[in-house]
């Protein structure tokens, strides 16, 4: 199978709602409080009823079943559902899965959501312990733990290590990296750091929390939760929002990856070849576009060098090129592919990424509040390790 067989899906399915909480460091509700009023809220926004949804996809990490959805929203008749995982690697996927729904004729409208309380209840950035999972086989990540490698920032310090004995990769690159994602959340009334400005001085004081990463390194945690409908181009021309039209989709694991979310990635070959990869060079393909043809961009955040890593492997800019690129103010909001122009999730808010599907629609309607002038088409990224997923949205004609 080639690219040419997926040239068929190209701007057939579209993004036609969007929703999203407050985001927040204690919600005060249940997970699937949050999910409803961002489902209500995507499904308003297209000019839909929630009877008229009949395809639901959620993260494989979501507290929220797809049952307890079905019956919040009292969803008369589910006709598909899924589950996409894993993580951060999973909501281009999921709208990936939403899009074939439709176009397949298994759904009509499909809702894709993320909900959680990443900070009050679930602490994502907390230590891993050894565990058992489903079907009583324990994670590869288990072979780590008794190493004392045990967080997420942990393993991406690692990464950010790795990247700064090959290239000279500076404080300072990573700072601006932070930086310009606390500029966007400054200027995005919702986001999570909202009038809490961050410059250079600020960064470099930021406690260490695994060397080379600080604090400001690392992305948020959030309580919120954030919704998508998907539906085919041809009906959501019919609804009320100008469509966000899906160009392409794109799924893959890392090259010679091993099982386990995270921590096996410092035994490959290279620790640096992540999942990003492969899944940039399937989109390109399959979109007929290159990253000479992206306006804007929402990146996978959950630190800083998952940021310089894409940027480099979705070619936006060359191989250890991303600490100068970044600098030189070609991501920011004034510069030639702005990046997460809401905050993303280290300033905007963290909801497992599906907050970037949200602002990248908002770019492809020209109602950001960072909007990028005349921005036609939007690369959306997902968290970049064991499997990952990306997408390009594009504006409608």
């Amino acid at each position: 199978m080639t690219a040419q067989d997926y040239v068929p899906f190209r701007d057939r399915a579209a993004v036609a709602g969007i929703g999203r909480t407050a985001f927040s460091r204690d919600s005060g509700r249940s997970a699937l409080a949050l999910a409803t009023e961002a489902a209500r809220a995507a499904i308003s926004d297209a000019g839909l009823r929630p009877d008229q949804i009949d395809g639901l996809v959620r993260c494989d990490m979501d507290q929220t079943t797809g049952a307890a959805m079905a019956g919040a929203l009292a969803l008369p008749d589910v006709q598909f559902s899924a589950d996409v995982g894993v993580g951060g690697g999973a909501p281009c996927a999921m709208i990936g899965v939403a899009a074939a729904a439709v176009l397949s004729g298994q759904a009509r409208h499909v809702l894709v959501w993320r909900a959680l309380n990443g900070r009050s209840e679930g602490r994502l950035g907390a230590a891993i312990a050894p565990r058992v999972v489903a079907g009583g086989q324990a994670s590869y990540d288990d072979f780590f733990t008794p190493y004392g490698l045990l967080t997420a920032p942990q393993s991406f310090a690692l990464l950010a290590q790795r990247h700064r004995t090959l290239y000279g990769t500076t404080d300072e690159q990573f700072g601006a990296v932070a930086i310009l994602c606390r500029d966007n959340a400054n200027r995005t009334p919702h986001a999570q750091m909202n009038g809490k400005p961050l410059d250079m001085a600020g960064y470099l004081a930021s406690r260490m929390i695994s060397t080379p990463l600080r604090l400001f390194d690392c992305c948020l945690e959030t309580d919120g939760a954030a919704a998508v409908v998907v539906t085919t181009t041809d009906r959501a021309r019919d609804l009320a929002q100008t469509p966000a039209l899906i160009r392409a989709t794109a799924q893959a694991p890392a090259v010679g990856s091993g099982g386990g979310m995270m921590f096996p990635s410092i035994t490959w070959t290279d620790p640096l070849a992540l999942a990003a990869g492969p899944v940039a060079h399937r989109l390109w393909s399959r979109a007929g576009l290159g990253p000479q043809d992206i306006d804007v961009a929402q990146v996978y955040d959950c630190f800083t060098i998952t940021i310089l890593l894409q940027l480099e492997a979705y070619g936006l800019c060359a191989p250890g090129e991303s600490g100068p690129f970044v600098q030189s103010g070609a991501v920011s909001a004034d510069g030639r592919v702005p990046i997460n122009t809401d905050g993303g999730n280290m300033s905007g808010g963290y909801i497992h990424g599906l907050n970037h599907l949200v602002e990248a629609v908002r770019q492809m309607r020209g109602t950001a509040d960072v909007q990028k002038s005349g921005a036609e088409t939007c690369l959306v990224t997902s968290g970049p390790v064991g499997m990952s997923s990306a997408l390009v949205l594009r504006r409608d004609a």
